[in-house]
């Protein structure tokens, strides 16, 4: 007889996993592939376009303070009385001093006339006399120009002349915008590129795009750029700066980023291949093995599970653990009563067994003391005394007596404000009081006050000082020891995320052996001759009840620190007083 396809868990596991595995990953990879296709193309025209947008706003600044100079040049009196004697050998000097410290690339005084006196510079002398356009092209060089007025008075001035200056737009100019923006700068004016960061074997290529450059792609010798227009001046007929980037450069990081995802998802199906194959072994293979247990199990009577019964195209193993399960119903009711059962005696066991020698010592203290009342000839101090004993042990004996209550009966909490750097500094006070040379050493992070049961985490925390506190008086009575600083105990508190408080204290006293750590947590466990073994279980209840998390970290000989985190606001059952 043919086996039907996926008759058996196995397969039908590995299948499963299998698709579940391969398609999310496929998917995955592709819609990544195609967003941060998207983004790189989306960052690659932003880029460009803020480039162009640099470039506008360095020229900008270049042309102000190129304005700014000259107004300060012409308003220097040296320049004027030389340019009212209206002699050039009187000029000239004069000029070439102040061009030097303007850095211009053309200087150019003129008289009232408009008559060229001085013109300073590389191609100067074919400067035309009172030229005033904005843009020039001089010795194939495109110059821009800026012009003040040279005068003479305040009120009513008078003009002695004009002051030209004229800057470059050369290679070096495009060198710095490529430097200032990362990416190619081209200079063009009335179909000419003047400057360019590319060579200038490009420029015919340049300007056969320039036209249509704006946010477009140009081919440029084999390499693909980006490109963006940026204006150099107002008006109609100004040059203008091609910004380009390369694409090949911008993309590179998403084409390492697309390889090494079909690298990470070819190797991540193989993986999930492998491993779906894996857990399909894993996961029939032991069948066989748990149903002999079961079968084990059913016999002793040991603690199950139910399962329901099985379906026609259940594998065979997975119906055969159903009806096995079926066998073990009447032993798992009889385990858990039996189980239940003997957890209330051993309960009852342990509170009877800690009662009864708690409240033993008490009754015999105050048993004596008033053995001590009745004898005559008993003086005040004496009559005073025992009565200061019976009070104490009565004290006590209350204290035994709401440590089991506190313990056995739920919890009701007064949820309100509170300051926790001001009932920790409180709790340190009534925990320390009178404590030989230990003290506290605080770390306290002062911030908005948290809704909690104040009094219950009061006396949680006077508890955990106690102990602490004890801690280290154990480790000073140790022989060789003397007190130091390390006997203060640290209390502190932080804000954490959501809200959240960490709050801790962090003693160095003989701290807690290692054998007793799983149990300092449990009922009536204590290492202390006096002490009731629920102090740190009535604290994790009460912590918990507030909707946070008790820790505790120790080292035998080096010391202990407990950790409380507590939410902002108590759970809602809290907040509700249940």
């Amino acid at each position: 007889m043919m086996k039907r396809p996926f008759a058996s868990l196995r397969s039908r596991i590995f299948a499963a996993t299998a698709i579940v595995a391969v398609l999310p990953i496929a998917a995955a990879v592709a819609f990544v592939t195609r967003r941060a296709g998207q983004q790189a193309e989306a960052e690659l025209a932003l880029g460009t376009a803020e480039a162009a947008g640099i470039v506008e706003q360095y020229h900008r600044t270049r042309l102000e303070l190129a304005a700014e100079r000259a107004t300060l040049v012409a308003d220097l009196p040296k320049l004027k009385a030389a340019v009212h004697e209206a002699d050039p050998r009187t000029v000239e000097p004069v000029a070439r001093d102040y061009r030097d410290r303007v850095r211009a690339d053309v200087f150019v005084v003129a008289d009232r006339q408009g008559r060229t006196l001085v013109a300073l510079g590389a191609g100067a002398g074919g400067w035309l006399a009172g030229a005033q356009a904005p843009y020039h092209v001089l010795d194939g060089r495109l110059l821009e120009t800026v012009t003040a007025p040279i005068q003479l008075g305040t009120e009513q001035p008078e003009l002695l002349g004009r002051l030209t200056l004229a800057f470059a737009l050369d290679d070096a100019f495009a060198l710095r915008l490529r430097a200032l923006t990362g990416s190619h700068v081209a200079v063009i004016h009335r179909g000419r590129v003047f400057a360019s960061s590319l060579p200038h074997g490009l420029d015919e290529a340049l300007l056969a795009h320039a036209s249509t450059a704006a946010a477009a792609h140009v081919p440029l010798a084999g390499e693909d750029y980006e490109a963006a227009r940026a204006s150099l001046g107002e008006g109609q007929d100004v040059p203008f700066a091609l910004v380009l980037r390369s694409r090949r450069e911008a993309l590179r990081p998403f084409r390492t980023l697309r390889t090494a995802l079909g690298l990470a998802a070819l190797g991540a199906v193989a993986v999930s291949v492998l491993l779906s194959w894996a857990v399909a072994r894993t996961v029939t293979r032991p069948l066989s093995a748990l149903t002999d247990t079961m079968r084990q199990m059913a016999a002793t009577g040991d603690l199950a599970r139910r399962i329901g019964p099985g379906q026609p195209w259940d594998d065979e193993d997975a119906r055969l653990l159903s009806s096995t399960f079926g066998s073990l119903t009447d032993s798992i009711g009889r385990f858990q009563r039996e189980a239940a059962l003997r957890d209330r005696l051993s309960a009852l066991g342990r509170l009877s067994t800690v009662i009864a020698h708690e409240v033993r010592n008490p009754l015999m203290i105050i048993k004596g003391s008033l053995r001590a009342l009745k004898q005559a000839g008993t003086t005040g101090a004496e009559i005073r005394e025992a009565a200061g004993d019976i009070e104490q042990e009565v004290a006590r004996l209350n204290r035994i007596v709401g440590d089991v209550l506190d313990f056995a009966r739920p919890l009701r909490l007064s949820i309100a404000p509170v300051e926790l750097a001001a009932l920790a500094r409180e709790a340190a006070r009534a925990a320390l009081e009178g404590a030989d040379g230990i003290g506290a050493r605080f770390a306290l992070e002062e911030g908005p006050a948290l809704r909690s049961d104040g009094e219950r985490l009061r006396a949680v925390l006077v508890n955990l000082i106690e102990n602490a506190r004890d801690s280290v008086a154990q480790r000073r009575a140790q022989p060789g020891s003397s007190p130091a600083a390390g006997d203060a105990i640290e209390v502190g508190s932080r804000r954490l995320e959501a809200g959240r408080v960490l709050l801790w204290v962090e003693d160095r006293g003989t701290g807690i052996p290692e054998d007793d750590l799983p149990h300092v947590f449990e009922p009536y466990f204590t290492t202390k001759r006096t002490g009731t073994g629920l102090g740190l279980a009535i604290a994790r209840k009460v912590i918990e009840a507030l909707g946070g998390v008790l820790r505790l970290e120790s080292r035998g000989g080096q010391g202990t620190r407990i950790e409380i985190e507590l939410p902002a606001e108590p759970p809602a059952a809290a907040a509700e007083g249940r």
